[in-house]
């Protein structure tokens, strides 16, 4: 075998001669090195951003991008090869995002859930995912208390997969949070009847029996309770009528209703007239005293009961605001304004309030009879007359 053969083969170096051939090599290299074109590497993290660059990694994220979020092209390629329709059959997307689901409902991140089991029904995969996708989108609401929502998904799984076990359970619970008992009942029956009974089905359906009667019962009840007071409004419609007083329709209706006689007084608000047992009639009234600004609400005014008897109680103890105690009965003049507010009309308060409100001249005015009290032949008074039309007591 030939070879070609240097100046140096066979030569036997010295231990010294190798250390300077070395040293020599060393330097040649440093030199060639030095020499190259001087390039700062730019393709590195950025020194005060490592961190926030590496999470943005799918292998070291702490959490997954929200909607929005800018992602790194390794990001976007491993979502393309998850969720691209062009990488995956509609199976394939549906299970991808059916496990996105129950991650994130493992985790109870339930709205989370309700959006990956979305996109995965809309991928329009074989009947028996979609009704598992229903099935779970349907726990994830009933865990927020979406039981409508909840159960409008169990009866699309029911559908797509007849007698469903979870679904049935899962629908009957729905109906019987939301009060319909009458479905419930019928949905543990069909659990019941093509699967092995349990001890939660059986419990709810005994329940649901109990709270069907106890809400029918209280349903006859209300029924009763509206059928008696719609009879004692036509009672307290027809006494009114009988009695024929002046009822203000400013509103522009012809004919009145009980809501017209609803007192608009804050004070009076819950003493609507009422009968009593004998059939007479218990009125609200409000008396004004102009002088002073103060008012008086008297919330059980009885119709047979003297306007004096009434004025008597009112100032058996003097009024705080009454520092003269000039307010008895005897000073006291007693008028109402007649239609319009145009007239002011005196009162006989040796009369009954039943017999005064049935005066023509007397208009009732949002349900409360109204009258105003002065001292009589005080400036008060005069100031007060001046602005009116004054009728004679009646």
């Amino acid at each position: 075998m030939s070879a070609e053969s240097g100046d140096n083969e066979g030569k036997q170096w010295t231990e010294a001669e190798r250390l300077e051939l070395a040293a020599k090599l060393d330097a040649e290299l440093d030199e060639y090195i030095s020499n190259l074109e001087k390039k700062s590497y730019d393709e590195g993290w950025p020194e005060d951003r490592w961190q926030e660059e590496m999470e943005k990694h799918p292998f070291f994220m702490k959490k997954p991008p929200e909607p929005g979020d800018e992602i790194s092209p390794l990001m976007e390629g491993l979502q393309q090869l998850k969720y691209g329709e062009d990488e995956n059959t509609p199976e394939e997307l549906a299970a991808n995002y059916k496990e996105d689901g129950n991650f994130n409902y493992k985790h109870k991140n339930y709205r989370l859930a309700i959006l990956s089991y979305t996109e995965g029904i809309k991928t329009k995969c074989k009947d028996g995912l979609r009704a598992q996708l229903y099935n779970n989108r349907a726990a994830s609401h009933f865990m927020l208390k979406n039981y409508r929502s909840c159960l409008n998904d169990c009866k699309m799984a029911l559908k797509l997969q007849a007698n469903y076990p979870k679904a049935l359970s899962r629908a009957a619970m729905c109906c019987y949070l939301t009060k319909n008992f009458d479905d419930c009942i019928e949905l543990c029956n069909i659990y019941i009847a093509e699967h092995e009974s349990n001890s939660e089905i059986s419990k709810m359906l005994k329940n649901a029996n109990l709270e069907k009667k106890k809400l029918q019962r209280e349903i006859r009840l209300r029924e009763m309770k509206e059928k008696k007071e719609e009879k004692e409004e036509n009672r307290l419609m027809e006494a009114i009528e009988q009695r024929t007083i002046n009822i203000d329709l400013s509103n522009g209706n012809k004919s009145y209703e009980l809501k017209d006689l609803e007192p608009q007084i804050p004070q009076l608000a819950q003493h609507r007239v009422r009968l009593d047992k004998e059939e007479g009639l218990i009125w609200p009234v409000m008396i004004l005293y102009p002088e002073t600004m103060q008012t008086d609400f008297i919330q059980n005014f009885h119709e047979d009961t003297p306007f004096m008897d009434q004025l008597e109680e009112l100032f058996e103890v003097p009024p705080p605001w009454d520092m003269g105690h000039r307010y008895i009965v005897p000073n006291l003049n007693v008028y109402f304004e007649g239609i319009n507010k145009a007239s002011v009309h005196k009162v006989d308060i040796s009369r009954t309030l039943g017999t005064i409100i049935q005066q023509k001249q007397f208009v009732l005015r949002d349900g409360t009879p109204s009258f105003l009290v002065l001292i009589a032949s005080s400036d008060a008074e005069k100031r007060f007359l001046d602005n009116y039309k004054v009728s004679r007591s009646l």
